[in-house]
């Protein structure tokens, strides 16, 4: 097929009478005009360009889009990572029930209670149904943390003497060393693991967004399916629990069973998202380079190599050897 070729020297022209260059241009969408003799505004030397150069408007129309997505999704990787470890949804329940309030009492109030298990110790809350009960505001939110340098049992012991309600106290008890249920350090070892390999795959995200910035595509898109297998093994060190059983919780007329929270959900689903990342980003390395590191370096300079390889428009700007030393041709495919 014939190929017509036609060299920009007119491309001065547009540019004439303004401050103004390639970088300039790619990087802000517009530049500033002097109204130079013969010059042209910032709109119309805009217009030209669009006009004459639809292959380079579409290229930076899907730079910017993929520069904002790679923003948002770099940050939710991270933000989801600190914020599960912290969060006590890994593994909840919830019951309404009719209980016993107080020790040495026979009042009994309607109440919700919950119980939260996180990676660092036991949420348990009492909301009166309604608040207002007994002349008294039922309303608890109560933690046990069992984190390396925390006293779990003492605690307990400490909500004993506060004279918490029952339901709180009955939760809790479920959870301490001396309880015959003997799932305390099953629940202490998976919440550490889990916390541990969660932040390794933190630093490794961290290092993949330094790497995709350098761009080392090939090293950042391994460094993403590290960060997906540590976030996995946090998913699978805490699922462990799943092999002890948990003794009969029940309150009142009510029995609470617990199930896995969003905090797991949301933990599985970013591990599964960075390694389809990672696979994503090495499967572009070894198939389309050039393009890869374009878009990931965030400049004009690769587009000559780009066009060749995917595109029948090849630019030739005279005004690019001063910026980056290398001619570029236009070429159309009749």
């Amino acid at each position: 097929m014939p190929v017509a070729q036609r060299d920009l020297h007119d491309l001065p022209s547009a540019f004439k009478g303004q401050e103004c260059n390639w970088e300039k241009w790619a990087r802000e969408g517009s530049c500033r005009s002097t109204k130079g003799p013969g010059g042209m505004g910032s709109m119309e030397s805009l217009g030209t360009l669009v006009g004459q150069y639809p292959g380079l408007t579409r290229f930076l129309f899907l730079q910017r889009w993929f520069w904002l997505v790679r923003v948002l999704l770099s940050l939710f990787i991270g933000a989801e990572i600190v914020a599960v470890c912290f969060s006590t949804e890994w593994s909840v329940g919830r019951v309404s029930t009719n209980t016993s309030y107080k020790a040495f009492s026979a009042a009994r109030v309607r109440a919700h209670v919950g119980l939260q298990v996180g990676l660092a110790g036991v949420n348990v809350t009492l909301t009166g149904n309604p608040v207002q009960q007994l002349n008294e505001t039922i309303d608890y939110n109560e933690q046990f943390i069992w984190r390396i340098g925390e006293n779990y049992a003492g605690a307990y012991t400490e909500a004993l003497q506060k004279g918490l309600p029952d339901p709180v106290l009955y939760l809790a008890e479920k959870f301490t060393p001396s309880s015959p249920c003997g799932v305390y350090r099953q629940y202490r070892l998976a919440g550490h693991y889990a916390s541990a390999t969660l932040w390794v795959a933190f630093c490794f995200w961290l290092l993949s967004n330094v790497l995709l910035s350098m761009p080392a595509p090939h090293y950042g898109g391994l460094a993403l399916l590290i960060t997906g297998a540590f976030v996995l093994f946090s998913v699978f060190a805490f699922a462990s629990i799943s092999s002890v059983s948990l003794c009969q919780l029940r309150l009142g007329s009510s029995e609470l069973t617990t199930h896995y929270g969003a905090a797991f959900w949301i933990t599985l689903a970013t591990g599964i998202l960075c390694l389809l990342l990672g696979v994503a980003v090495l499967s572009l390395h070894y198939a389309r380079t050039s393009a890869l590191r374009t878009f990931l370096d965030g400049s004009v300079k690769g587009l000559e190599s780009q066009a060749k390889g995917s595109s029948s428009l090849i630019l030739n700007n005279p005004l690019h050897k001063q910026f980056w030393g290398s001619d570029l041709t236009i070429s159309t495919n009749l």
